[in-house]
Formats: structure tokens, sequence, C-alpha cells
């Protein structure tokens, strides 16, 4: 015969969460356990694509510290050069002693 109640349960009232807990115990333990170890090989997942984003960028910032490196001990050879070719030499004693107060670092190939 036709269910007229309209609740789709055949006049049964379904268990709520809680009791369906109760019942099968183990099987809530179990789903609660394993989603823990899903959640926590998500967390690892992430921090060892966190790790390798970091050391990628590192590797980009060790590079673009050596091009600056290099561009500024160019930069000091051109106006070292122009101002040796002045004749007077207050050009050259003057950017002598600013480049003795703030040399130029030199390319870290030695460091990696």
């Amino acid at each position: 015969m036709a269910d007229i109640s309209g609740d789709g349960f055949g006049g049964r009232r379904p268990l709520g969460l809680l009791a369906n807990a109760r019942k099968r115990k183990d099987g809530f333990v179990q789903l609660f356990l394993m989603a823990g170890v899903l959640m926590m090989s998500l967390r690892s997942l992430g921090q060892k694509h966190r790790l390798r984003d970091l050391a990628d960028n590192a590797a980009d910032l060790r590079c673009e510290r050596d091009d600056l490196s290099l561009r500024m001990r160019g930069l000091q050879d051109a106006l070292c050069r122009e101002a040796d070719a002045d004749a007077s030499g207050a050009l050259a004693s003057h950017l002598r002693r600013i480049f003795a107060a703030h040399p130029a670092p030199a390319a870290a190939a030695a460091e990696d």
C-alpha cells in the first residue's frame, strides 16, 4: 500500500545524527580518524609545496642579487674610467672615497 504520511520513511521516524552515531559507533570513529589523516596529509602536501616555492624564490633572489652586483661593478668601473679621463683628478679621488665607503658586493658564487 502507498505511504500517505508524506515523509517518505514509511511511518518510521529517521534516526538523528547522534542516535545514528551511537548505533554505528565504530563506523563514525573510523570516519573521523580517516578524515583526520586526510587533513594531515593535505596539510603536509601544502607545506611541501610551500617549501619548494620558497626554495625557488631564494634561488631567484640569489640570481637577481648577483645580476645587480655585476651591474653595480660595471657602473663603478665605467665611472672610474670617466673620472680617470678628467685631467684634474678631483672626480677620481672623490669616486674612490665613495666606492671605498660603499663597495659593490662581489658576485656570491661561493655561497651556492
